[in-house]
């Protein structure tokens, strides 16, 4: 609400309402004069009292920011206790414990997976294993990325199965010289 001083001048002006006298008009009009200044003072007494409070607050060390604090502990204590929180935790709990449930299961699969495979090594001539045996998926087998893979891995397997089989020790040059052992190191 805001003052607004009633001006006399602007009083006398305005017509008198109809059905009120001259004399009960003028006494609603000092009325009116003696509400709005009781108004004022009680504005001024608050803006002190408020200064004061605010001072005592300030000497026993409370602030705005603990008093905000407090109000927020107070307000998080009452969501906790809420209906709909204790429902949303319970929800998201059992939540929690079946992914945990899921990705326990899904951990031992693979771990199992890996035993298996290292159970089963590979021999070292790759003759009784093939990579397709291990791969499941056909639309993988059929890629073309699968494919290449493939094809590179069986040309690295022929040229070291290659030259185990013939007797050779050593690999093939990389220069395409034959059965010539790889030379030593080069001098200085």
């Amino acid at each position: 609400m805001t003052d607004v001083p009633v001006d006399p001048g602007v009083t006398a002006r305005t017509p008198a309402v109809e059905g009120l006298t001259e004399a009960e008009e003028e006494e609603l009009r000092a009325e009116l004069a003696k509400v709005e200044e009781e108004i004022v003072t009680l504005r001024q007494v608050l803006a002190a009292k408020e200064r004061h409070c605010g001072e005592l607050k300030r000497r026993l060390g409370l602030s705005t920011l603990g008093g905000l604090k407090q109000n927020l502990s107070r307000s998080w204590h009452d969501v906790q206790v809420s209906n709909a929180y204790k429902k949303t935790q319970e929800t998201l709990s059992q939540a929690g414990q079946k992914t945990s449930a899921a990705l326990s299961t899904m951990g031992s699969a693979i771990s199992r997976k890996l035993g298996d495979m290292r159970a089963h090594p590979f021999s070292h001539s790759f003759s009784n294993y093939s990579i397709r045996h291990s791969i499941s998926m056909p639309v993988m087998r059929n890629s073309a990325t699968f494919k290449s893979f493939e094809d590179r891995v069986g040309t690295v397997k022929s040229k070291v199965v290659g030259g185990r089989e013939n007797g050779s020790a050593s690999l093939p040059s990389p220069t395409g010289g034959g059965d010539q052992p790889l030379p030593g190191p080069a001098p200085f």
